[in-house]
């Protein structure tokens, strides 16, 4: 941003934290309290970061100094317009620098990581073939219906994995362009996944990588040049942004050579009319090609306010802090026998801060909704936007039918949820000790309070 610019929107700076004090960046909501159904209030516990993380409250700040400042985007001569244009080609900046990108990379905005993988979908060359692990979240399994898609078994090692791609990758036939796609930590397990092992595969065998980093990114570093992937996309709501926007950033020419995600403006250089009474059009080349319309400069000011939060932050402290809360639930859980918690590679994977779970005896709907209505904690339960993944990790573990929140299931089908506890950068130490004592309370006593089924939720009877 220019210095005239800058002196217009004063944004706050944030204090890297003390590796020995070891506190929660502060996020909104960390006050809001709540009414439990056996009387009084408590702090809300937010433990559902994995779905949509609250906002830092840095990021909230800097988007609010900006807001009066509020103009359209590559639009206006006017002042305010050329310090949002500023403001949005700056923030391109810093999240190129967040992701270390290479020279060359383009930084698209989008509205999430489901539209930056969509974008992807619709940009590949003919013929391109697609390989996607089954444990994938539904936004990077799905969007390649224009493709020829090889689902991949869900491997139960990292080992595993990197091998099972590169047997699948030397057997496609024909050799032509070819795209994988791959999560840098499950949103079900919050396990880590060899990313760079399985670029190193792709490129061996001559296809291109492309990694959902929509929970990698809000809790480790991502560097584009070390993991050696082509793209990275992620979404702000999840990186403590959550105002609509998202990122896929990687290798331009895909991204030049076909044709425009949305057609419209913003997204065209040249329009003409031709003299047989059609129209001729120049799109961009640049990462313009794929932003047609007014862009959201709020959402996209808000991630790279929270790239840098995160970064000042330093990401040492962050991910040694989150590893504590970690061990703390695991260590938790796993003093409760009744209590499964899910994984593909086992105990000592490394993950991030997102652990998903069953209680024998329980329907993990009930048992969600006791959280929150009797303890102020909210987590989520079903099956996570991940159905085969689940569905693979709970196949002999049918829960009852009929009981409350049980999910509908189709004949011969068993009915299937599980309990997913997440948290981050923001998550209070009380958070997490409270939902530990709750889990150990409730196997124990079961709830104290009666339940019922609401349009397929399980709810308190009033």
């Amino acid at each position: 941003m220019s210095a005239s610019l800058n002196t217009a929107v004063d944004t706050t700076v944030a204090t890297a934290q003390d590796p020995a004090c070891a506190e929660p960046l502060a996020v909104l909501g960390r006050d809001v309290t709540v009414p439990l159904v056996t009387g009084g209030e408590v702090t809300y516990a937010a433990l559902d970061y994995a779905a949509s993380a609250p906002a830092l409250q840095r990021v909230w700040d800097d988007v609010a100094a900006y807001a009066p400042y509020y103009g359209s985007v590559h639009r206006g001569a006017g002042y305010l317009s050329q310090l949002s244009t500023d403001l949005f080609e700056q923030s391109r900046v810093t999240v190129a620098e967040f992701l270390d990108c290479r020279p060359g990379d383009q930084v698209v905005f989008t509205r999430s990581t489901t539209d930056s993988l969509n974008l992807l979908a619709a940009v590949l060359p003919a013929d391109c073939q697609v390989f996607v692990f089954e444990t994938e979240h539904h936004a990077s399994l799905l969007p390649w219906t224009n493709a020829q898609v090889t689902y991949l078994n869900a491997p139960r090692t990292p080992v595993e994995a990197v091998a099972t791609l590169e047997r699948a990758l030397a057997d496609r036939e024909p050799y032509g362009p070819a795209l994988v796609c791959v999560t840098g930590a499950s949103n079900v397990t919050g396990e880590l996944w060899p990313v760079k092992e399985l670029a190193a595969a792709a490129h061996a065998h001559g296809a291109r990588i492309v990694l959902d980093a929509a929970q990698l990114a809000p809790h480790h570093p991502v560097s584009v040049r070390d993991l050696d992937v082509d793209w990275v996309a992620f979404s702000g709501h999840k990186l403590y942004a959550p105002f609509g926007s998202g990122v896929l950033a990687g290798r331009a020419d895909w991204l030049q050579e076909a044709e425009p995600y949305l057609a419209g403006g913003g997204a065209s250089r040249k329009v003409s009319r031709r003299e047989d009474g059609g129209v001729d059009v120049e799109w961009h080349t640049t990462a313009a090609r794929h932003e047609a319309g007014s862009p959201n400069v709020i959402g996209v000011y808000s991630i790279a306010s929270a790239c840098r939060a995160l970064t000042e932050a330093g990401f040492d402290n962050l991910v040694a802090r989150e590893q504590q809360l970690v061990t703390r639930v695991r260590e938790g859980l796993a003093e409760v026998p009744a209590v499964r918690v899910l994984s593909l590679f086992g105990d000592d994977a490394p993950r991030v801060g997102v652990i998903s779970f069953v209680v024998d005896g329980w329907n993990s709907s009930h048992f969600a909704a006791a959280l929150s209505a009797e303890y102020g904690i909210g987590v989520r339960d079903g099956l996570f936007c991940a159905h085969p993944l689940v569905r693979t990790l709970l196949g002999s573990e049918p829960q009852a039918q009929g009981e409350c929140g049980a999910p509908e299931a189709a004949p011969g089908e068993r009915s299937l949820n599980a309990i997913r506890v997440s948290f981050g950068a923001g998550t209070p130490d009380e958070h997490v000790e409270r939902f530990v004592r709750a889990v150990k309370e409730l196997v124990a006593d079961g709830a104290k309070w009666q339940y019922r089924t609401e349009e397929g939720r399980c709810v308190p009877a009033v």
